[in-house]
């Protein structure tokens, strides 16, 4: 993730690192490689997601690897492209090309930099920005609550003050998620969604609400101890998780064909982590954001949703797999399915297949849409 633990249950891990007339396979690359890369990954693994809580810092440009061949790929800047202050933050992004306008949000950990081989393909015929979530890649790491609204709200600020004009939102993962509600938020301006294996889940309508009072032991004194313990805890996990080998070994879990896990990618990762607030976002990810998921449901923003969707999967994501998609293809029949021999992110691993999907669905509708104004 980037393109994302300590005490996460099996299926808050599942959801959250990680959407049929209209459903149709699109051609695939099938690679044999052993299954067991598709298995879920252990929780010390899981925990790298956060060290993308981590915030911009300054990167040696030669980076070894190189891009994929045929495939132009979005060069490196340590310093980052454009910044916008959003309620007095600094927010990274980056755009290119010129036409209808398509805003990239990346998934939980990752950063503008892991749409390298989307942006300069679809900057040919689109204008194409990519957005850095607060506390994640090279926007600044805020001290605050994070919650699934802040997202929500920076996308949404971020199309009335930067986009200006309607818009298709595409995003994987947590991106993808943050897509969606901020597409609910201002549909006005938001004329498509494109979900890449998102993250988020459908409510249970047979859960009861069986928060109670703390009491005054647990407030005094559990509670405090449960807080240091998770601070030692987490503080552990996040040195190991931003060490190199450790940010390729996940990497390699949810990538398919690994040949994409290259420098460019784990130090796009990497080097963020050296914020000085990197630390402290990542606890406040783990243990505020990450553990209180149920709030914010897929169905609850879906049942609110007025624009097509399209869902590019990879199905061999070992986190969010294929059943989600079809779920979601379900509860909103104004959606197109695009099915990948991919993992979890389909728009690195496979670019070349994700692009051409994307840009025969905006072709259609963009011709729709000019259509239905003439």
């Amino acid at each position: 993730m980037a393109s994302s633990s300590c005490a996460v249950s099996p299926s808050v891990r599942t959801e959250l690192l990680n959407p049929i007339s209209n459903r149709f396979l699109a051609p695939s690359r099938v690679y044999h490689q052993p299954r067991s890369k598709c298995e879920m990954i252990n929780r010390r693994g899981f925990a790298l997601k956060g060290i993308m809580a981590s915030g911009a810092s300054v990167m040696g440009s030669s980076l070894t690897s190189e891009p994929v061949k045929g495939m132009e790929r979005l060069p490196f800047k340590p310093d980052g492209y454009n910044y916008w202050t959003w309620r007095g933050r600094k927010i990274h992004y980056v755009v290119q090309g010129e036409g209808t306008p398509i805003v990239l949000i990346h998934g939980f950990g990752a950063s503008a930099f892991h749409w390298r081989y989307n942006i300069p393909e679809l900057a040919k015929n689109y204008k194409v920005y990519a957005i850095d979530l607060l506390g994640f890649g090279w926007s600044e790491k805020a001290i605050i609550e994070y919650d699934a609204m802040i997202w929500r709200d920076q996308v949404v600020d971020f199309l009335k003050e930067i986009v200006k004009e309607p818009a298709v939102l595409v995003g994987n993962s947590l991106g993808g998620f943050t897509a969606l509600v901020a597409a609910v938020g201002l549909p006005e301006q938001v004329v498509g969604l494109v979900l890449l294996n998102n993250a988020g889940q459908f409510g249970d309508t047979k859960a009861k609400n069986t928060k109670s009072e703390e009491t005054f032991l647990q407030k005094t004194i559990l509670k405090p101890l449960k807080e240091i313990f998770q601070r030692v805890v987490l503080g552990v996990l996040f040195w190991q998780a931003k060490q190199p080998n450790r940010i390729e070994s996940v990497l390699k879990n949810v990538y398919i064909n690994t040949s994409n896990v290259d420098d460019y990618l784990v130090e796009s990762i990497k080097m963020p982590a050296n914020d000085p607030n990197a630390g402290e976002v990542y606890y406040r990810l783990m243990t505020r954001f990450m553990l209180n998921q149920t709030e914010y449901t897929l169905d609850s923003f879906l049942s609110k949703l007025t624009c097509p969707l399209l869902l590019l999967w990879g199905d061999l994501d070992p986190w969010v797999g294929p059943a989600k998609a079809n779920r979601i293809k379900e509860f909103y029949p104004n959606t197109t399915v695009v099915n990948l021999q991919a993992g979890h992110c389909p728009h690195d691993e496979v670019p070349e297949l994700v692009n051409k999907a994307l840009t025969d669905w905006l072709s259609n509708l963009l011709t729709k849409a000019s259509l239905q104004t003439a």
